[in-house]
């Protein structure tokens, strides 16, 4: 009993895993990604960018789903009735029978609309629709890739930081082992090894959380990209590369035709526009062809039944025209009027918007550049401040203080210098964004 319970659970197990294996398929990761990558893989695999992708499918369906009115509607229908007792009226003072104890009947029908505000409107507004769909993703891929690029910089600064810390710790034992060995030979006294050992355990902690907090950046990034949890994700930078890739013309100015969310608008208005029409045409009348083909079969005994047939058969022209609705047609045509003009004010709005936006990151930007420049000066002079103290203290001629005051600066400075390049990367990609060059 117990090997039949164990087979059983193994077996569930089984198929537990074969399922999840099924709902998980095997793809291609690559080992190390660059900015470029990273983006093509979250534009491909991003649940956000999906969802819009499968928006774009149901909007499509739906298309065709309001269009199929246009084409010619068939319909069949069949009836079987069987009369427990049959109608029976007085006609000339006299009782008689109407109809029989079983009638059945098989109908066929066709209509076609020759004139439906409903689909004309589908009809007319179809292009516009997808092309909304279609810009909705657009969105979504820009917001995507502007957040993978920043967390892609993000992630290189932490690493960076975590090098310049390591490139610390090592000069720190050095330093640490030459006051342990003044102190030995009676140098110097014991107060040179304590400070190097404070500072040499105050970097550490320094880079343990450096390395916690690039373990999160990472797992950001993994799902801004749509990786798995299981999916290892190893970045590829050359600063070098970047450095020269920062530079903005400051001279451009915003094209709003050129950002998404103006041309999502102008889709907008123009989808109420037609929504506009649609509620004018209220007042037309709704037109219509139908037709029918109908057997019918009539006996009183059941056997009998489809024995004889009794068809009939008619084609008509049908119009429904609403004359008074409470003022309900005219309600929904000034609604349609304010939503048009709300549209427009919406994008004179972002008009405003843009520029403000282009202002402040070209602000931003001009201002990190600023900054850039000036920590980069203060890094090469930290450095040869650094180098000139410790071949001086080596010398005997500074304390070992100054030593760890330097050593402090240079690795202040590095770190400045890499939080401010992010800080320039990130900026001239909210200038880009600004500016509308970011498309997808």
């Amino acid at each position: 009993m117990i090997r039949f319970k164990n087979a059983i659970a193994f077996v569930a197990l089984f198929l537990a895993q074969s399922q999840a294996f099924a709902q998980q398929p095997a793809r291609k990761v690559p080992e190390v990604f660059t900015l470029e990558q990273c983006i093509a893989f979250a534009l491909e695999n991003q649940p956000l960018i999906r969802q819009a992708q499968i928006d774009e499918a149901i909007t499509e369906s739906t298309i065709r789903s309001k269009l199929a009115d246009w084409y010619p509607q068939v319909n069949f229908g069949y009836n079987l009735q069987h009369n427990f007792e049959v109608q029976t009226s007085v006609i000339g003072g006299n009782p008689v029978k109407l109809g029989v104890d079983n009638t059945s009947a098989l109908q066929f029908t066709a209509s076609q609309n020759l004139f439906n505000r409903d689909v004309l409107l589908a009809s007319r507004s179809k292009n516009d629709v997808r092309l909304q769909a279609k810009q909705a993703t657009a969105s979504t891929k820009i917001d995507v890739a502007v957040q993978v690029t920043k967390a892609f910089y993000d992630i290189m600064t932490t690493q960076q930081q975590i090098r310049v810390t390591d490139e610390n710790i090592n000069r720190l034992e050095r330093s640490l082992k030459d006051a342990q060995s003044r102190y030995e030979a009676g140098v110097t006294d014991k107060t040179d090894y304590k400070r190097a050992l404070i500072a040499l355990n105050n970097t550490r902690a320094a880079r343990q959380g450096y390395n916690e907090a690039l373990s999160a950046k990472k797992e950001y990034l993994k799902t801004l990209m749509g990786l798995r949890p299981a999916e290892s994700l190893n970045i590829s930078f050359d600063t070098t590369q970047l450095e020269a890739q920062m530079a903005v013309d400051t001279l451009q100015r915003p094209d709003y035709a050129a950002r998404i969310e103006y041309r999502l608008l102008e889709t907008q208005r123009r989808l109420q526009e037609a929504n506009l029409k649609y509620n004018k045409w209220s007042f037309i009348p709704n037109l219509s062809l139908n037709g029918a083909y109908n057997l019918n079969f009539q006996n009183d005994q059941f056997k009998k039944l489809y024995g004889v047939n009794y068809p009939n058969a008619f084609a008509n022209v049908a119009l429904v025209w609403p004359i008074f609705q409470g003022g309900k047609r005219t309600a929904n045509i000034r609604t349609a009027e304010w939503q048009l003009q709300r549209t427009d004010v919406a994008i004179e709005n972002l008009e405003n918007s843009v520029n403000a936006e282009y202002a402040q990151a070209l602000a931003s930007y001009k201002s990190t550049l600023a900054q850039y420049y000036a920590v980069k000066e203060n890094l090469e002079l930290a450095r040869e401040v650094y180098d000139v103290i410790d071949l001086q203290y080596k010398s005997g001629i500074k304390t070992y203080l100054e030593v760890i005051t330097a050593e402090t600066d240079l690795r202040t400075a590095e770190i400045n210098y890499y939080d401010a390049l992010y800080r320039l990367l990130a900026g001239k990609t909210d200038v880009q964004k600004a500016l509308g060059q970011i498309n997808y």
